[in-house]
């Protein structure tokens, strides 16, 4: 049982991050990013290129990826979304070509091999009788403190206002003197640094390949869904139901099994509640 509360909590932090970027960018610029998956992967192959072939740090190289990952997703906004962005279905059409390229760009660059990313901590740690990796324990304790540090920003600081106003009505927000298009931009840095940091906190305990984006865009997808698009608190609750849900079902049962879940949930959400558990347009 404690190895499923831990085990559990890793997962549901590290699916918080994802899902809250993705619903973030949802709530306040009304755009499916499917390229949210390719930010992740980007976020693991930055600190692998610049800690094995440029040889730094680890701790240089994670701000320095998250940084590259999150101007990234500010470039592919103002670029590729921003003209389009009043049609929803050319924004999905664009933002599954980027999430394509980028998936063939590193499987061109790096190859299909598996890579290795240094740990922050190489240690287990015993907790109860139950041995964990120290990485783990790291992951689930820098995504409690960066859904904590976006929640302050968001409800405490004039940018946070703004973005809760363009998340409103952006076109009374722009009426009001907020530059609506880069409060999307800054949204959209927010949400690929978040996902590129969740890669990053990963990739030392979890395979390294060019299709890694895959998968954890369906799980922030089905994440919000379960929670409600728009919902940051929603995404959230459904992060904690999906994470601890699997890690369950993989110790009780089998890991075949856990990729089901994510699937019994989004079916279960929509023909009890198509809404979701806090579902709503706003953000917040």
């Amino acid at each position: 049982m404690l190895q499923i509360l831990i085990y559990g909590a890793v997962s549901s932090a590290i699916y918080a991050m994802l899902a809250v970027g993705f619903t973030l960018i949802f709530g306040v610029a009304r755009i499916l990013n499917l390229a949210h998956g390719s930010f992740y992967a980007l976020g693991a192959y930055s600190a692998f290129t610049m800690t094995s072939l440029l040889g730094l740090p680890l701790l240089v190289a994670a701000p320095l990826s998250v940084l590259v990952v999150a101007l990234f997703g500010v470039v592919m906004e103002r670029l590729l979304v921003r003209p389009l962005r009043q049609s929803q279905l050319a924004v999905l059409m664009i933002t599954l070509a980027v999430s394509l390229a980028v998936e063939q760009a590193l499987f061109l660059t790096f190859g299909s091999e598996y890579r290795n990313v240094p740990s922050f901590i190489a240690e287990k740690i015993a907790i109860g009788g139950v041995d964990i990796s120290g990485q783990r324990l790291l992951a689930l304790a820098v995504g409690v403190a960066v859904l904590l540090a976006l929640w302050l920003v968001i409800q405490r600081t004039r940018l946070g206002a703004a973005i809760l106003a363009v998340s409103q009505d952006p076109e009374a927000a722009q009426y009001m003197g907020i530059p609506t298009n880069r409060i999307f931009s800054i949204v959209m840095a927010i949400s690929a640094g978040t996902a590129a940091l969740a890669g990053i906190l990963v990739s030392p305990f979890l395979t390294v390949q060019p299709g890694m984006g895959l998968l954890p865009m369906v799980k922030a997808f089905a994440i919000v869904i379960v929670g409600g698009l728009g919902s940051i608190p929603g995404s959230i609750i459904a992060a904690l139901i999906l994470g601890y849900s699997e890690t369950a079902v993989a110790y009780l049962a089998s890991t075949a099994w856990t990729e089901l879940v994510s699937l019994v949930a989004v079916v279960a959400t929509l023909m009890i509640r198509p809404s979701g558990i806090f579902g709503r347009r706003a953000a917040f």
